[in-house]
Formats: structure tokens, sequence, C-alpha cells
């Protein structure tokens, strides 16, 4: 029986040292340092903000409003509707809730940050979501390093960046944040 596999897909090359050819497959470092560049395009200076995420804790000052904006949820309505505050089970229920996008806590303050295009069309406000806003220009947010995907330090990607771009529907945070809302109403909190 023959194969039918090529060289290539076999692994090493036919000298035996050990060569792979590129498959087209992208590695989690590439993707991440991929993710950072694009991330960077929201930081007025780009020096100081990689300084920030490697020598300063893994936090960097970005502005909103360009690339990419931030609806701040506070923890207790996304713990309402995950049923749940266990992070890691919080986690879990954002990868499923939401198609694609990025989301991160800032455990200190207890809130989630669910990044969505800088263009994005809020229509709601305090008065609808108490605690709830959408952060776009002349707003500036600390997002965490893109590898800082564990609940420790000052904040944590929960639902990371799967590549360059990757942002959250506008309308799964708002139904997000109305489940919340209700679930809040339903157990007698606001």
């Amino acid at each position: 029986m023959t194969s039918s596999l090529t060289s290539r897909e076999q692994g090493p090359d036919a000298s035996g040292g050990g060569r792979l050819e590129a498959t087209g497959v992208t590695t989690l470092p590439e993707r991440q340092l991929a993710i950072t560049h694009w991330l960077l395009g929201a930081a007025v200076e780009q020096d100081l903000a990689r300084s920030q995420w490697e020598d300063q804790g893994g936090t960097a000052l970005l502005a909103c409003g360009g690339i990419l904006a931030a609806v701040r949820i506070p923890a207790h309505m996304v713990w309402a509707v995950a049923k749940t505050d266990e992070l890691e089970k919080v986690d879990a229920f954002l990868h499923q809730w939401f198609d694609g996008g990025a989301v991160f806590m800032d455990l200190h303050a207890q809130l989630y940050y669910a990044l969505v295009p800088g263009s994005a069309a809020w229509r709601w406000n305090d008065r609808d979501f108490p605690g709830v806003e959408c952060l776009r220009s002349d707003n500036y947010l600390g997002v965490p390093a893109i590898r800082l995907t564990k609940p420790k330090g000052r904040a944590y990607w929960c639902r990371p960046m799967d590549s360059p771009g990757d942002l959250c529907f506008v309308d799964e945070v708002e139904e997000l944040v109305r489940h919340g809302r209700a679930a809040r109403a339903e157990g007698g909190s606001q």
C-alpha cells in the first residue's frame, strides 16, 4: 500500500534534517503578536503601550473611538446571566455567548469590557442600564496584554481575540446586558 502523503505532510525532509515546511498553520505566539500589533493601532504612543504590556504589569492605555470601543459592564450583571460568579465558569459562558469577539475583566473594579468596533452605535444610557457605558472617543482604556488569560493580577482576557480585529457584535453585547438587567431584577437587586 502506498502512502498518499507528500514529504511536506510527512514532516522531516528526505535528508533526515527534521526541517518542516510551512503549511499555513499559525501558532498561538504568532497570532498573539498579530493581535498585539493590531491593538497597538489604538495606542497614542505605541512604544509606551508596548513597554506597559511587557514591563509594567501587563496593562496599556489605549484610546477608544478609533479602531475599537468598549462596552463596560458591571460584573454582577454578567454573573447574573451566567448564573455563577466562578470566573472559570463565567469565562466558559462568555465563550458560548459571543460568536467571536473579545472580552476582558478588570478584577479589582469587577467590570467586564466587551470590545466592539469604534464606530459602533450604542443607543442605551445609564438610566436604561445602570453602570453600563460605551467608551468611545475621548475615553482611554487600560487593556491587558494579550498573553494574560488567567484571572490574576489586575486584568485578564476572559474571551481573548482569536485574530486581529476580532470584536464583539454590538447586538450580542446588548442582549447580554438586557438579560443581565432582567436577571438582576428577578433576583431583587439592581
